[in-house]
């Protein structure tokens, strides 16, 4: 039973931001890159956050972190490898700790890759997965800072969870990855058919997110890299894509 909600936060961008609603009245912030959206669904709904979550200390995820505190005080959290580029961080994370958030656990996983330090949190109550930069729909997280056999690792760890978890991503890529894949995969039909039902919805200005695991171990190439060797070629060419 679902526990928690999700909101996705639409900027003009295409960067996601995220707000959690639990059965129990607690109220989260993911990601805030930007505070001005945030706060506009907040006051409508005379919602304020008991915490925001951060996945890594890219400015995109943590620009509006300020301005929110500005506006109402609360604990940050985030990984504690990224704790001195991540302001007003408050609470640090390390990978397979627990926190508690609307009554039911939050398990804290490291996906390095990305950046060095980058987490996901898991729902496991929920069944869903926020999964920042790492995992995107038919797609993964550029390399800044890790190695192909980093993101693959964390892929890996993101591949064992149940696959009816639902994945939120953090970018609106799905087009361009999806694009990608096909080339890469030619003879995969449901890879071809994902493309034309995420070309039919970007057509109709309709978001993508979020997915299912079970929908990315058949259609992202990514993860179905069977190697590091693989995953490390996969994103060569898709840096270049």
């Amino acid at each position: 039973m679902i526990n928690v909600q999700i909101v996705p936060i639409i900027p003009e961008n295409d960067n996601y931001a995220f707000i959690l609603k639990s059965d129990s009245g607690q109220c989260a912030v993911v990601d805030p890159g930007d505070a001005a959206p945030i706060r506009k669904v907040l006051e409508k709904e005379n919602l304020k956050p008991d915490i925001i979550l951060i996945t890594h200390h890219h400015w995109d995820h943590t620009d509006g972190i300020k301005d929110m505190l500005v506006w109402h005080k609360c604990p940050v959290v985030g990984p504690e490898k990224e704790k001195a580029k991540i302001p007003a961080l408050s609470t640090f994370l390390k990978d397979g700790e627990n926190f508690t958030f609307g009554g039911e656990p939050v398990q804290v996983i490291e996906t390095p890759g990305h950046t060095a330090g980058h987490i996901c949190f898991y729902f496991p109550k929920s069944g869903f997965l926020l999964a920042g930069d790492t995992m995107f729909i038919m797609g993964c997280g550029r390399l800044f800072e890790g190695t192909p056999e980093d993101m693959f690792a964390s892929f890996q760890k993101l591949k064992a969870l149940p696959d009816d978890t639902v994945i939120y991503c953090a970018h609106e890529y799905s087009l361009k990855n999806a694009q990608f894949c096909a080339s890469q995969e030619q003879d995969c039909e449901a890879i071809q058919s994902r493309l034309k039902d995420i070309q039919t919805l970007r057509d109709n200005d309709q978001i993508t997110v979020p997915t299912t695991l079970a929908q990315e171990k058949e259609t992202n190439s990514f993860l179905r890299a069977e190697s590091a060797e693989r995953f490390a070629a996969l994103r060569a060419a898709r840096d270049c894509f």
